[in-house]
């Protein structure tokens, strides 16, 4: 399976206060009173004016990021950030191979990268999001990293956030449906084995 992000994630009032009426925003709920913002061309021309560009080389050190920050775009993020930290986070896997992508931006200005990951082979407190999701405040909890406490690994792509979003999900809905399918599972004598909260998030 695979697995694609484009989005901003900052505490949800944050994102609510500064998105509100426009028509192409949809917030879907985290955990810790965070919201991920799905970044879509439609979003990105309502909140610049323009179409978004895209890099057409594979992302890397150089340039980090499929989406072009434009300086609309990335001047607007900061100023987002004057209410609190916000992040853009990327990140696209398929067959195990893939990368990842993260910029903070706090107090009007860039705070924190951007950083690209194209290996995933530091530990995984140092890994782009996990790293951009701590500096936004997010604390650690039952799950195994940063990416999986906030329920990032939910859903594989914006198709699957902005159904997310606009159904009023929140992150523990799914945990709701697991244990509910394990208790049907567990009457049947059929229970299996309950696996770990998340192994490798982005390489199924």
């Amino acid at each position: 399976m695979s697995y694609q992000l484009s989005a901003v994630v900052a505490d949800v009032e944050l994102l609510r206060e500064q998105t509100v009426g426009l028509d192409h925003a949809v917030l879907a709920a985290l955990r810790q009173d965070f919201a991920l913002l799905p970044v879509t061309p439609q979003l990105v021309e309502e909140l610049t004016g323009a179409l978004p560009d895209f890099a057409t080389a594979e992302p890397s050190p150089a340039q980090p990021f499929q989406l072009v920050l434009s300086p609309a775009l990335a001047e607007l993020l900061a100023r987002w950030s004057r209410q609190g930290p916000v992040a853009y986070l990327e990140a696209e896997f398929a067959g195990g191979l893939g990368h990842q992508s993260s910029v903070v931006w706090l107090g009007g200005e860039v705070s924190w990268g951007p950083h690209f990951d194209g290996t995933l082979d530091r530990p995984r407190a140092e890994w782009p999001i996990n790293a951009a999701l701590a500096r936004l405040g997010a604390e650690p909890g039952p799950w195994i990293d940063p990416f999986a406490e906030l329920g990032l690994h939910l859903e594989r792509d914006t198709t699957g956030w902005l159904a997310h979003g606009r159904r009023g999900l929140t992150a523990d809905y799914w945990d709701e449906l697991a244990e509910e399918w394990e208790l049907r599972q567990s009457g049947r004598h059929q229970q299996p084995d309950r696996p770990g909260p998340v192994g490798d998030w982005g390489i199924p």
